[in-house]
């Protein structure tokens, strides 16, 4: 009970500091891949002189092939692109340029009018405020395609640039520099506003987005890009729904109860604190895209321990900075510390504390699906007691290193093997059933399972004796050597390693979620029981591999 109340109590906590950064991203991109149904004869055809191992990998099961329809997100990936939107429009908020403008705006509704039709004013100013937003995230899938949308979470240019943009963002809540719109656009829609009606209504509320970009122009593009990299077809439209929907309620609702506002507090200089306390959070959630590119293209630089680092120098700073120490060019002096920002340095405080043991190798499970994967870690200590104790992996020393051991790492030392066939093979030798473990760099879910899961004994023993491990990085960006290189029937070219494995996973099992886990008797490639993704419960997880295990003595 102990430990799922600290659990419980961590997880709100890293909520609260990274409000933008919640979306667990189960999907991996497949491109443009277009299926269709196959004949294994011509696939053969398509295939001769090419990849003979890719070949057999992706053609030579048994089980019936089936018109592979690619997976699109699960209804809870949209709700929590939703909620994270919500709660960034409930911070924007609170930005300068939008609350101060609460009263004011009000006001008009309320002065000389009736209570009823000052309602309905206000109403019309919120639905208008909501279709300016949503549309601008439609335009966001118009513009770059739903292919583009899908290839965002794992293109390296792509999340080097979103990068950048997030450190820019953070440096314009620093107060570095603002973000403005030409002001041309917003003295006509200003003029515009005056008119009066439905259409004066509708130019107040365009003429609000316009002049508090400077404030909500980072949060919106922190939305937009988390919400594409998502892959989501309706991500950016439905995070900018959550986003205008939080902004538009205080309007209607103050305009229904306008003795309310007295209870606001005043404008002052805890507004621009807030804009500062979202700079940190931009910057912190900005080194995510960065070790995505890292794992992606095997550079090998931005391991978890450099990562965490940078994490406890950034909320030590703006612990630091709540409790007043550290001051920017727009912040005023704090002549004293108010309780709710006592507490909210607590907070952020306590969570750097959280932090500082990963350094050592600490799992960090509440955190873990954000943090590049616990292999990437120097100094390990975690993984070694758990390797070091009762539990022992049994198939640790083969004869030769297995395939693309070169470029990637098992977790928790786990013996795995990164090519299917190599794996099949050895399943065979061992008289052992194949777990295939569909995976991805920048899979959070991945990692969470890798870290929350994988680690409990009876877990770890299952998977390191009774099974042989196949892992496949379905977003890796290596390039594949020429004469492997394989050619679909549709005409696509599987020239990498991640392309070659996530074709497998469409093309074979129908599916293009991560993680995705696969049972099958090697000697048949036959499925022992339905696949699943990603399932928090360990007794779930420890469920579905022994009933594949029952199923292989069966057979």
């Amino acid at each position: 009970m102990m430990i799922s109340l600290k659990k419980t109590v961590l997880s709100v906590l890293f909520t609260c500091s990274l409000c933008f950064s919640s979306f667990a991203q189960d999907s991996v991109s497949t491109d443009d891949l277009q299926f269709t149904e196959i004949q294994a004869d011509a696939v053969d055809t398509a295939t001769i002189g090419v990849d003979t191992t890719v070949k057999e990998a992706t053609v030579s099961s048994p089980v019936k092939q089936q018109p592979a329809t690619v997976a699109s997100p699960n209804q809870d990936s949209f709700w929590e692109i939703f909620l994270t939107g919500f709660v960034g429009g409930f911070a924007a908020l609170l930005m300068p340029c939008i609350f101060p403008m609460l009263p004011l705006t009000v006001s008009f509704f309320t002065k000389g009018a009736e209570k009823g039709k000052a309602f309905r004013r206000a109403s019309l100013y919120g639905i208008f405020i909501i279709i300016i937003y949503v549309v601008l995230g439609l335009l966001v899938t118009i513009i770059f395609g739903a292919d583009a949308l899908n290839s965002l979470s794992t293109n390296g240019i792509f999340n080097f640039l979103f990068f950048l943009l997030l450190v820019v963002f953070a440096a314009s809540f620093f107060g570095a520099f603002e973000l403005t719109l030409p002001s041309s656009w917003v003295n006509k829609m200003d003029a515009n506003a005056d008119k009066g009606g439905i259409a004066g209504l509708f130019f107040m509320a365009g003429t609000l987005a316009l002049v508090s970009f400077s404030c909500t122009g980072p949060i919106i593009g922190t939305l937009l890009v988390q919400a594409a990299t998502t892959g989501a077809l309706l991500g950016p439209a439905i995070g900018m729904f959550g986003f205008s929907l939080a902004l538009a309620i205080p309007f209607v609702l103050f305009a229904l109860f306008p003795s309310v506002m007295s209870k606001l507090p005043k404008s002052g200089g805890w507004l621009n604190s807030v804009k500062v306390v979202l700079g940190f959070l931009e910057l912190a959630f900005a080194l995510k895209f960065l070790s995505n590119v890292d794992l992606a293209y095997h550079w090998e630089w931005f391991d978890r321990e450099i990562f965490l680092a940078l994490w406890i120098v950034i909320f030590t700073m703006m612990g630091i900075y709540l409790l007043g120490k550290i001051r920017f060019s727009h912040d005023s002096e704090v002549a004293f510390i108010s309780v709710p920002r006592l507490f909210m340095a607590i907070v952020v405080l306590a969570f750097t504390v959280y932090l500082v043991p990963g350094m050592w190798g600490a799992p960090l499970k509440s955190v873990s699906a954000f943090l590049p994967p616990q292999e990437t870690q120097d100094f390990d200590l975690y993984t070694a007691s758990l390797i070091g104790g009762s539990v022992h992996a049994v198939n640790t020393a083969d004869e030769v290193p297995h395939k693309y051991a070169d470029k990637f790492k098992a977790p928790l030392k786990l013996n795995a093997y990164f090519d299917y066939k190599e794996g099949i093979e050895q399943a065979k030798k061992l008289n052992k059933p194949v777990l295939i473990d569909f995976t991805g760099h920048a899979c959070v879910n991945c990692r969470k399972m890798e870290a929350n899961v994988w680690p409990d004994k009876e877990v770890y023993k299952l998977i390191s004796q009774d099974y042989v491990l196949i892992q496949l990085y379905v977003d890796d960006k290596s390039e594949l050597a020429a004469a492997v290189v394989l050619i679909t029937p549709e005409g696509r070219k599987l020239n990498t390693i991640g392309k070659k494995w996530s074709d497998l996973q469409a093309r074979k099992f129908q599916s293009n979620s991560q993680p995705f886990y696969v049972l099958l008797d090697p000697k048949t490639e036959m499925q022992l029981v339905s696949p699943q993704g990603a399932d928090y419960e360990v007794a779930n997880y420890k469920k579905f591999l022994e009933s594949g295990l029952e199923a292989f003595k069966i057979k």
